[in-house]
């Protein structure tokens, strides 16, 4: 059985489904005109080449590209005055579109979850094009130390890096999607990022409760890159103290080899029968011995982006809890 990964509702994320609005209509024009124009109107790193055109057709350019843009891009930032980044290197893995594993999450998850080829026809109705076709490219953006420490020391509200890591860093998560689908694009690989899509929504699970038409985190542990925690976070080579996103590209790029066979088997609770922390971490008490109580969850976020308005004048949530301060903060523990 696979987790669901799900994502939150409610009115506390009400500015982030705004901002996911226009980046969807954004992207929409621009898949309908080819992305022909999107890498000349972004805010490219310093000393990025446009002028000469790149090609992007292995997993080592693809894993680079993803890798220097978040090394170089100014966005990736805390907005601080240190100038601190909100994220270190980056992992990347690849999923075929044909994976059977896409299939089996509309059976565990809902059948309103889309495989590859379903996400990919949404931008690129024409032509036909075949599963075996496209290639799901995912990557795992890890918190920088500073971040993971300033939260690590907190028990009951969260910290100013880590709120600003949720809201800032996600919308260089967003840019990044961008980027990268463009920059495939224009070198004659069409792609897009499935959660910028008008139709992307979230459902009702009969299994799982909320869950969303793309979940970026099944899409990350297709590609080899986690499994799933007690808390429902993607515990990764680099931790679980992180975000994930993705693109559908038209490429035939070789799979990456998932080392698991269960889904949970990164996480020492279910792998064990141990650890457990992040239950005492959740200020909430919204991760017991159980799972995940998503409703609990939501709760939290909702103060946490109350306290982030007042403490901070930030407009945004950022919990993180269970991320931090954990064995599998920054690493597999297993």
């Amino acid at each position: 059985m696979l987790d669901t990964g799900v994502v939150q509702g409610g009115p506390i994320m009400a500015q982030e489904l705004n901002r996911r609005r226009f980046l969807k209509a954004s992207a929409q024009g621009a898949a309908a005109a080819g992305l022909a124009g999107m890498m000349g109107s972004m805010h490219l790193p310093s000393g990025w080449a446009t002028e000469t055109q790149q090609r992007y057709d292995t997993a080592e350019s693809i894993t680079s590209l993803i890798r220097d843009y978040t090394a170089k891009a100014a966005s990736n930032s805390l907005r601080l005055d240190t100038g601190e980044k909100t994220w270190d290197e980056p992992l990347v893995g690849f999923a075929r579109g044909d994976d059977p594993i896409f299939e089996q999450y509309k059976e565990v998850i809902g059948p309103f979850h889309w495989t590859p080829l379903e996400a990919f026809q949404l931008a690129f109705p024409q032509p036909p094009v075949k599963p075996s076709e496209l290639t799901v490219i995912s990557w795992i953006l890890p918190a920088t130390e500073a971040v993971k420490a300033d939260l690590r020391k907190q028990t009951t509200n969260p910290s100013e890096k880590w709120i600003r890591a949720r809201i800032y860093g996600e919308e260089f998560n967003e840019e990044l999607r961008k980027f990268v689908a463009a920059a495939l694009t224009k070198s004659g690989h069409p792609a897009d990022p499935p959660v910028f899509q008008s139709k992307f929504k979230t459902e009702n699970s009969q299994r799982f409760g909320m869950a969303s038409s793309w979940s970026e985190r099944h899409a990350a542990y297709s590609a080899g890159l986690g499994t799933f925690g007690l808390c429902d976070g993607l515990i990764t080579p680099k931790g679980k103290a992180m975000r994930c996103g993705s693109v559908i590209a038209q490429i035939q790029i070789p799979a990456t080899p998932r080392p698991y066979k269960d889904h949970h088997a990164y996480c020492l609770h279910y792998a064990k029968g141990t650890c457990g922390l992040c239950t005492k971490r959740c200020p909430a008490g919204a991760v017991t011995k159980s799972g995940h109580d998503k409703m609990a969850c939501m709760k939290q976020c909702a103060a946490t982006a109350q306290y982030a308005g007042k403490q901070y004048g930030l407009k945004g949530y950022g919990c993180g809890f269970c991320q931090t301060g954990v064995p599998c903060e920054s690493s597999i523990p297993v």
